[in-house]
């Protein structure tokens, strides 16, 4: 059966860890899994064993969901390092601090950049985690309502692919940017937008940003959080070859349509092909053809993930086991935040899907014919407005100097990964009872 298994010494020192997984796959396909890449490297753990088994049932071939891997993952290791805090008399916080590392543990390289220690203490200070009382059942609202409060880390791999940024910059000081990337309500053309607003200092209403066409700009798949990581290194390079055609500095704010008037030409175009590091040109053949070609979590000489720390508050009504997350607090390290507004509705999206998948969402398979009784909104439980309660959200905001230049990793799936087991453990500080299984029912609780 699956199974985690998590050693540590009287201090809470994480010494030895073991991952089984077992997961489902149709008769007829396979959907390869990923489970203890981040098990293996959310801490410093020295020693530890990951195993992975697929089985084939009757039920279509499973998809790609947001963290498909690593929000499950997550739910059963940070699961058992708030079991491992209780069992030591560790502050769930702290001991997270003592086990966390520079180094991947996996290959022995270095993180490009992790900044969790700092999500760790800057969630704590924002959530109040200092007034917490430790001992199961001991919080209480005004209205009886057993309160508790969880926290838990989350990983998700820095992925990045190769890129094609053309920018063109005419008389009019008008720029036309077209780019590998699509937009799907994530906000890459508004990140695109403000990078080379910034950059030349410009008025973004004078930017024309193109994606997804590949009369532009070559296209292949945009996922994995490795969208705005990708197509900003290749805008962040066209725009480096742009200010050399204009005879421009490197950096500080351009009149463009002074530069490309001192031409003599209507209009300077330029085009900047970029490959994650360490990717050979066949990863540009790839994406010329329109095949994906993402490289990372790890590259050569370093790993890139981003982190995430959530903090969650659960308040659960002791004559029904009614339970509603009253708030959350959730710190991101993802780089650089390209795109400050769209970036904090990313996370605040993911908080609301790891609510949902935590305490409402599950698909309930047809033991006859291997389909699923609930496949639409009438049947599949989701949260609405109501169930949300306050959502907080900062970032480290600080570069990453070995992933790309502008020093960005993803922002979208992370946000998913750890809001399970937050809430998770916050219902064990409320009520003393753990849960092992997802989604968290009213059956579960009372």
């Amino acid at each position: 059966p699956p199974r985690l298994r998590l050693g540590a010494d009287s201090s809470g020192r994480l010494l030895a860890a073991i991952h089984e997984t077992r997961s489902q796959t149709s008769r007829h396909d396979l959907f390869a899994s990923d489970y203890p890449s981040i098990t293996a490297r959310l801490y410093g753990i020295g020693d530890f064993r990951g195993t992975q088994h697929l089985t084939r049932t009757d039920v279509p071939t499973p998809g790609f969901m947001r963290a498909p891997f690593e929000h499950v993952s997550a739910f059963a290791l940070e699961s058992a390092v708030d079991e491992i805090a209780y069992a030591t008399g560790r502050d769930p916080v702290a001991l997270r601090l003592d086990n966390d590392t520079a180094t991947d543990p996996v290959t022995g390289n270095p993180f490009s950049s992790r900044h969790l220690a700092e999500c760790l203490r800057r969630g704590a200070a924002m959530f109040g985690w200092a007034a917490r009382t430790a001992e199961p059942g001991s919080m209480r609202d005004e209205d009886g309502a057993l309160v508790g409060w969880g926290v838990a880390a989350g990983a998700y791999r820095a992925s990045a692919a190769p890129g094609v940024a053309r920018l063109r910059a005419d008389a009019e000081g008008r720029i036309a940017v077209d780019v590998t990337g699509h937009e799907m309500g994530q906000g890459l053309c508004t990140a695109v937008a403000r990078t080379v607003a910034l950059d030349l200092g410009v008025p973004a209403d004078g930017i024309r940003v193109g994606l997804g066409d590949t009369r532009s700009a070559p296209q292949h798949l945009t996922a994995g959080s490795w969208g705005t990581a990708t197509a900003l290194a290749a805008v962040h390079a066209a725009l480096r070859e742009l200010r050399t055609r204009l005879g421009v500095p490197d950096e500080g704010p351009v009149d463009v349509a002074a530069a490309v008037a001192a031409t003599g030409r209507p209009e300077v175009a330029v085009e900047a092909v970029t490959r994650a590091p360490g990717q050979s040109v066949q990863a540009v053949d790839r994406l010329n053809a329109g095949l994906s070609a993402p490289a990372g979590p790890e590259y050569r000489g370093f790993s890139a993930f981003s982190f995430v720390a959530h903090f969650a508050e659960v308040r659960v009504v002791v004559e029904t086991g009614r339970v509603r997350v009253s708030r959350v607090v959730s710190v991101v390290d993802c780089g650089r935040v390209a795109s400050p507004v769209t970036a904090l509705s990313q996370i605040r999206g993911g908080v609301v899907w790891g609510i949902g998948a935590t305490l409402r969402e599950g698909s309930e398979p047809d033991a006859r014919y291997g389909g699923f009784v609930n496949a639409d909104l009438a049947d599949y439980v989701v949260p609405v407005s109501s169930d949300i309660g306050r959502i907080e959200v900062a970032f480290i905001d600080e570069p990453d100097p070995l992933l790309n230049a502008p020093g960005v990793k993803g922002a979208g799936e992370i946000a998913f990964v750890g809001v399970a087991p937050a809430i998770a453990n916050a219902l064990h500080h409320a009520t003393g009872r753990r849960h092992r299984r997802l989604p968290i029912r009213l059956e579960d609780i009372l």
